[in-house]
């Protein structure tokens, strides 16, 4: 360990108390509490993992989590073996049937979108949920699978209590103008580009 002077010490100290003061300031400054309509997305990867954790973080304060995924199919994924571990306070529905390379169908991506959409009015509308996670949802609305106005609509007009959380890539301008609190994340490097395969634990 590096050796410190007395005096460097004590401008440390002084410093973190006006930073502290400054930050103290600030929190006590926000008093609003309410629902949050949060969007992931950007081209880099984290988008669904990120809301995952914030899953862990509502489930960690006793509140119930439910998640639809729209455009995925039926993944085995590790995030849904363990949430299945929180049993009836975790409401998991896959909706999607692939990506719209796989099914080739539009008429069919537009009925599941549909689906899953009807899905998410039915759990945002339950009260004992405190988190809503529209995995994917941005993908169905890139591809106009459904009404981006309605879709909109219907979140703002969600009961004020309730988290929702928005992932994928390409967030549609009207979708980021409603949301309060927009994260891109940003690809800097990807280890798909050195040949190395999606692996368990890590893409699924």
């Amino acid at each position: 360990m590096k050796d410190i002077e007395v005096s460097e010490a004590e401008r440390h100290k002084r410093k973190m108390e006006n930073r502290k003061a400054v930050q103290d300031a600030e929190v006590a400054s926000k008093t609003i509490e309410k629902g949050l309509l949060i969007v992931n997305t950007g081209p880099g990867k984290g988008k669904s993992t990120a809301a995952f954790g914030l899953a862990l973080r509502m489930l960690g304060h006793g509140r119930k989590v439910a998640v639809v995924q729209f455009i995925k199919g039926a993944w085995d994924t590790g995030e849904r073996h363990a949430m299945q571990a929180f049993g009836d306070r975790v409401i998991w529905h896959t909706m999607g049937e692939g990506f719209t390379w796989d099914t080739q169908d539009l008429k069919r991506d537009v009925e599941a979108a549909d689906r899953a959409w009807e899905k998410a009015l039915e759990v945002m509308a339950q009260p004992e949920v405190g988190l809503v996670i529209l995995d994917e949802l941005n993908i169905a609305l890139r591809y106009d699978y459904l009404d981006l106005e309605k879709v909109v609509a219907d979140l703002v007009a969600r009961r004020p209590d309730l988290h929702v959380i928005v992932t994928g890539r390409n967030a549609k301008p009207a979708l980021v103008e409603a949301a309060d609190m927009v994260t891109e994340m940003t690809l800097v490097k990807h280890h798909f580009k050195a040949g190395v395969k999606a692996q368990a634990g890590i893409e699924f």
